[in-house]
């Protein structure tokens, strides 16, 4: 039995869990909030053009409008100054979007400061623990924003949100073998980043500067291990895109007994 059937026969027995870590999309999907002088990405909209009726009795379907930064999404490189040149949403190589995944879980922390930031320290004692950070794979940073997710409000918290310190986000991108972070708040970078002194939006200058890519509004962490799930990312191949809405999903394996 090759290698790729023994995993469908293990899905089917639910021993290889699939978890969708992506946040429906609709019409209260919390986006960025931008100074009122930057230009403002669009929230999801949609415009039916038939529903069974005259204009197409036997169809049902929608136009839509949205920005490619709208929900559960992946910024590729080329998105942020730091990557300007470098690839788009269209050119990464597939076999970037499935990789392994570890999760970090500072729900803890970002529930006692809403603007937590994770710092090198952080990371390097969930190593001492959990082992090094995976060969091409995804740190997948978890505060328990998802929590919020009914209240768009509550969601955005008025840009206190958890983030990474500029000097861990520099070491991940550049030190580390990972090649992207997730996250569950509206924006890789913490809500107040856009304050920070010495490297404003560091997940975005650092990672894409690296050619690494960034998840959003990530859900379902909690179903995740610490080590070992994989993790499945498919946003549109938008010729010349910045970034696009994904679907997030991840395989996670449940060994049965001995």
């Amino acid at each position: 039995m090759g290698l790729l059937t023994e995993l469908v026969h293990a899905m089917r027995r639910g021993v290889v869990e699939v978890v969708d870590l992506t946040a429906p999309l609709s019409e209260r999907t919390p986006i960025i909030q931008l100074p009122p002088e930057r230009g403002q990405p669009w929230p999801f909209s949609r415009e039916v053009i038939s529903d069974y009726d005259a204009a197409g009795p036997t169809v049902y379907w929608n136009n839509i409008r949205l920005s490619e930064h709208t929900g559960t999404h992946f910024d590729a490189p080329v998105h942020w100054l730091s990557g300007k040149g470098t690839h788009d949403v269209s050119e990464v190589p597939p076999g970037r979007l499935v990789g392994p995944a570890v999760v970090l879980d500072f729900t803890a922390e970002a529930a006692d400061d809403p603007d937590f930031l994770l710092r090198r320290e952080h990371v390097e004692r969930w190593q001492e623990s959990h082992g090094e950070l995976p060969e091409g794979g995804w740190l997948l940073y978890r505060t328990g924003w998802d929590t919020r997710r009914e209240d768009p409000a509550r969601f955005l918290n008025e840009g206190h949100t958890p983030g990474v310190a500029p000097e861990c986000a520099r070491w991940l991108a550049e030190r580390t073998p990972v090649i992207g972070i997730g996250v569950e708040t509206v924006g890789t970078d913490a809500g107040l980043a856009g304050e920070f002194a010495d490297r404003p939006y560091p997940c975005h200058w650092y990672f894409h500067g690296a050619g690494k890519y960034g998840l959003t509004q990530l859900r379902n962490l909690s179903l995740l291990p610490p080590t070992g799930a994989v993790l499945m990312v498919g946003p549109l191949p938008i010729v010349g895109g910045s970034g696009s809405p994904t679907r997030a999903l991840a395989l996670v394996e449940h060994p049965g007994p001995a």
